[in-house]
This record gives C-alpha cells, structure tokens and sequence, in this order.
C-alpha cells in the first residue's frame, strides 16, 4: 500500500517531490549497477604517486578514474559546484563545472540532495587548497535517498555555501536499533567493525596455523549443555520435540576428540536466555577449541600466544586503552589461584567457610540473585564482587572449587578443586579453560550433582547428557579446551564499553 504523502513531513516531502521530477525527465533514480574502477583512496593514492613521479598531465591531471559514494558535502558556486562524496575508502572532492559535464547534466545537479548515492566519472587534480579532487565530466544517480540521515545536523557556509552534515545521532539506542543510520554517519563505528572482522580472521589464522580443523555442530539441539545458562526453547514440529538453541559448543566439540579429529575449534553463534547488561547479549559469538594430549596449562601458553598474535597483527603493538585503564600485554601473564583470590578479599579462609557462611557474607555484601545458589555459584559471585574489578591488567585465575566447574578435571594437587583458567582483561573474562574430565563415571556424578542444583531452584545449572556420557565411555584422549568471547575480546581492542558497541545488531526491546 502506498504511503499517502500527506502523512510525509516536509522534508519527506520535498524529496519525493525531487524523485517524481528525476523520474519525469526519464532518468532512473535506483540504478542497477556501476562500473567502480576505484575507491576514494585508491584515487588519490594514484594521483599523488603520478605526481612525485613527475608523470602528471601538462595540466596537472592525473588518471582517469570511476566512483561512486554517498554525498555528505555540498557546495554551490554558480556555474561550479564543489561536493564530497564517501564510500569504504574514505571520502573524496568532486569538482562539476557546467562547461565540462555540459548545462543538461549540471542542471540535474539541484535534483540531488545529501545523502544520494552518486556515481562519477573524470580525472583527478589538486586544486589550489591543496586537495586532490575529481574533476568530474560525467555522473549518474545511483541511488536517491527519500530519508535524511537521521537526527543529522546540516550547515551551510555562508560565504563559501558549503552544506556539511554533522552527526547529531546521539541517543544510543536509536543508533542500535537504526545501525545502518549509524554506520553511515559515523565512520569510527564503521572502523570498529572492520576492526572486528580482522581479530576474527587473525583468530581463525592463529588456529589453522596450529593445526586445529575448523568445524560446525548443531545450533538446535535436543539438549543444551557445556554451560550453566538457560537457553532458548523451541519446537520442531515435525519431531514433535522440544529442542534448544545452544548456550555452548563444548560437548559436541569433544564428541568429535573421542572421534579422532584430535584438534577442533569452532566460531559460533551461541545463545542464553539471560538479562541484557554491558557484557552480556542474549546472542553472541563464542570460539571454542580443544586439542588432545593437553592440559590446561598449555591451553594457558596458547591463550596468551593467540591473544598477543591478535594483537600484532590487527594493532601493531601490545599495548591499549581500554576502559579507562591502560593495559599491557606483556607474558608471562600473571597467575593467581581461584579461592586464595576470594579469601583475600573476604579477609578470611574460604575452604573453612560453610554454605551458610558463604551465603551470610555475600548477603552482608549485597550480592544479587542468590536463590536457589549452591556453593559454588556463591563462590563464584562472591569472587564477581570482590575480585574481577581489580583484574585490569591481563590475568589468568586458575584453580575453581569443583562444584563451580562440572565439565573440568579434578586438579592433581587438590581434590576440591578443578584445573581451569580464566583469563580476565579489564575486570572482563575473555578467556574460559579446563583440562577436560574425560573420565565418565566422575562425569556422570558431577552431572547428576548438577541435577541435584536443579532440583533446588538452580536452573542454570546443567543437565544430564547421556548421550555424551556414552561418548567419553568410548574414551577421550587426556584434552584441553578454551571458550573465548569474541564480541569481548573486541570490546577490548576497540575500547567500546559495551558489547552493544560491537554488535552490528544487538537484542533491543521491541520498538514501540
């Protein structure tokens, strides 16, 4: 159905006005294609190598060129107009001049607005500011823009009459929920994603390079496990079946170890049906791997190796600032034990401490979301409280209490605890370790544990796989495993507070 126009404010308006009267000169307003045979940098890297080279034009020009972009700059001088126009590279000066384009072509220019999508074809020139610019003797309307940029501001110069927009899209949830809007307003939002995509490739370039196979296991499954989280529920219809999206990859991850594919990762979209905060989105991007004949202190030494490979390969140095902090990346990385953490800031000896006790000093301490908490979630939120704050440098913690980690190995030196790491960066976990329980039967009693933690209100805590038990009865070779977050790990680099930041589209209530 069409939009009546009368509901159209007068912006709208006036540009579907300028869209009938593109249409009515017989001109395409939504082109189909154009032939780009450069972006904006590409042509003023060319124009300025010609021009130290000495192999400019005898009128200065350099190279033809072709390009299309988005205008987000205008100026009208008469007989001349001055533009800019964006595109992936960067942004670029076109220069039209009615003698050069001819007066039909240059009288379609009023027709345009900020926003449009234009391509251009000409030569490249500095002009006497000093800027390399197109001299532009043919375009086209590539796309007309019916919408302004949205709560963008638009000036124009008196003496010069030069329209700029400037950004004023500042309410943070519209820029999430409008992301295409603010990706093309803001070209540091832009960076922050093209800085996203290079830490992926650099992690699956780390792990290739180590041997490791890159593999898929199911999103919908018939039971969730590898995490306390809650999940999402669905149906498949045809099965009749209650099936789950995955909170983790873990236990698929190890069926294929007993397998034999002895070096696994996989990058995924994982799932858990919790509330919204700065670190937390109900979807988000894990990479898993796990490798046979180690334990979770190689998993450690390679933690640290891929982390500082990101590092110097995306920044170019091992040194950034992140949420207000500064942070150096320099191995080794400082090793602190899980409970001794706990106990120095509690003041006290955790491991004499009871059930009651550890829930008397997490209420004093005003600690949310207690019900149904056994021990282990205790010490865990304990430790949230009184510990990750001050992990601002890069930290691994090592060594959880065993009821805090059901899929880990007992450690070798402490029956009540697990070989496990995490490694925090700015008071935020990245990094999440184990050498794996590969014995069944102690799997088996950790699960049915957890069932236990279910039974009393705890509905984070894990189910009983069977499936997977009979897996590890086939035997699993001794293995360590990391899960790492990626959006945080990118919080990091790109100092963005929050994982909204580095999500392209973040979960949002529904628009009303």
């Amino acid at each position: 159905m069409a939009q009546d126009p009368q509901d159209l404010n007068q912006v709208l308006r006036a540009r579907r006005e300028k869209l009938a009267a593109i249409r009515g000169k017989g001109i395409q307003p939504f082109a189909y294609s154009f032939d780009v045979t450069a972006t904006s940098a590409q042509s003023v890297a060319s124009f300025e190598e010609a021009e130290k080279a000495g192999r400019l034009g005898a009128d200065g020009q350099g190279a033809g060129t072709a390009l299309g972009g988005r205008i987000v700059a205008w100026r009208d001088m008469g007989k001349s107009v001055f533009a800019h126009v964006e595109d992936r590279a960067g942004r670029i000066q076109l220069y039209f001049k009615k003698d050069v384009v001819g007066p039909e072509a240059f009288d379609r220019l009023t027709l345009l607005d900020l926003g449009d999508w234009i391509g251009v074809e000409g030569t490249t020139f500095r002009t006497k500011t000093g800027e390399v610019t197109v001299r532009v003797t043919a375009w086209a309307l590539l796309t007309k823009s019916l919408r302004p940029l949205p709560l963008g501001k638009v000036e124009t110069d008196v003496a010069s009459g030069e329209r700029v927009i400037h950004s004023g899209f500042a309410d943070q949830e519209a820029r999430y929920r409008q992301r295409y809007a603010d990706l093309a307003v803001h070209p540091d939002v832009r960076e922050v994603f093209r800085t996203r995509a290079r830490v992926v490739t650099e992690l699956r370039r780390f792990l290739d390079g180590e041997g490791f196979l890159e593999v898929e296991t199911p999103v919908l499954q018939p039971l969730y496990g590898g995490a306390s989280a809650k999940p999402f529920v669905t149906k498949h219809n045809a099965l009749d079946q209650t099936m789950y999206l995955r909170i983790a990859d873990e236990l698929y991850l190890k069926r294929l170890i007993v397998g034999g594919l002895d070096r696994v990762y996989e990058m995924s979209k994982d799932f858990r049906n919790e509330g919204l905060s700065p670190r937390h989105n109900p979807e988000f991007t894990m990479l898993e791997w796990y490798q046979a004949f180690t334990d979770y202190h190689a998993q450690m030494d390679l933690s640290e190796r891929m982390l500082l490979h990101v590092l110097d390969h995306v920044l170019g140095r091992r040194a950034l600032t992140c949420f207000g902090h500064e942070i150096e990346f320099r191995p080794p990385f400082p090793r602190v034990r899980f409970m001794d953490a706990v106990s120095e800031g509690l003041g006290t000896e955790v491991h004499a401490l009871d059930d009651k006790q550890l829930r008397a000093h997490a209420e004093r301490l005003r600690v949310p979301d207690l019900k149904g908490a056994g021990r282990g979630k205790l010490l865990d939120k304990l430790f949230s409280a009184l510990v990750e704050p001050r992990l601002v440098q890069p930290t691994f913690v090592i060594d959880h209490p065993k009821e805090l980690s059901p899929l880990a190995k007992e450690h070798r030196g402490d029956p009540r605890l697990t070989e496990r790491f995490e490694m925090y960066i700015a008071g935020t976990e990245v990094f999440n370790g184990f050498s794996e329980l590969n014995d069944p039967l102690d799997q088996r009693a950790r699960f049915e544990a957890q069932a236990g933690l279910r039974a009393a209100g705890d509905e984070e805590a894990q189910q009983i796989d069977e499936d997977y038990l009979r897996a590890l009865e086939y035997g699993m070779p001794p293995t360590g495993g990391v899960g790492m977050g990626v959006d945080r790990l990118v919080m990091a680099i790109t100092n963005q507070p929050s994982i909204r930041d580095v999500l392209l589209f973040p979960v949002l209530r529904t628009e009303e």
